[in-house]
């Protein structure tokens, strides 16, 4: 990855995200959506560009748009330069291989359950549902850049230093991290309303 990581090695333990995971080697991980016709694409495309793609357009927060900086701008190179320079930051800060790092991250951090609304005779209520294997990986990495984001506007912390911060809280599975804590709510609630 990126010349500089070795991707033999990596494997996902958990079995449901095992194959929604991508960590076959790739020296550019910049596709630019060449297999967007094939169903299920994305579980076929790099981990590592699959965060560069939701650092490009990270998604709403709390259905509406909230103030963004360079770092989510659509822009390509911006994005590659950014995940390379996190990937870096990871390996000085633990030592091990960024990427290895990233996909644990991403298993810690994926939620099993989540909440939808149910209306019945005029009311809504609540109803715990199994999230599907590509969505909990969406998710993970959208809480992720969003959590990063968070941390890093109108405060001296640059995005890359907040997005290496909160995926080496998800790797350590720590509250710190915005993309844990989510998940811990999230299946708190479903909990609750079975």
């Amino acid at each position: 990855m990126f010349g500089k990581w070795a991707m033999d090695g990596i494997t996902v333990k958990d079995p449901g995200l095992a194959g929604y995971i991508s960590v076959k080697p790739v020296f550019v991980p910049r596709t630019g959506a060449r297999y967007a016709q094939q169903k299920f694409y994305k579980s076929k495309v790099s981990i590592v560009e699959r965060l560069m793609n939701k650092l490009m357009v990270s998604g709403h927060r709390g259905k509406k748009h909230t103030i963004t900086s360079y770092s989510l701008t659509g822009k390509a190179m911006q994005a590659y330069r950014t995940v390379e320079h996190v990937l870096d930051l990871i390996e000085q800060k633990s030592r091990q291989n960024p990427v290895k790092v990233l996909v644990e991250a991403v298993e810690n951090a994926a939620p099993r359950e989540e909440i939808v609304s149910i209306e019945y005779g005029g009311a809504r209520y609540p109803k715990a549902v199994d999230c599907s294997p590509q969505r909990r990986v969406d998710i993970t990495l959208k809480y992720l850049v969003q959590g990063a984001m968070a941390k890093s506007f109108n405060n001296k912390k640059t995005f890359a230093e907040a997005l290496s911060e909160e995926i080496l809280n998800a790797f350590g599975r720590s509250p710190n991290s915005q993309a844990v804590s989510k998940k811990l709510e999230l299946e708190r609630q479903a909990e609750s309303s079975r």
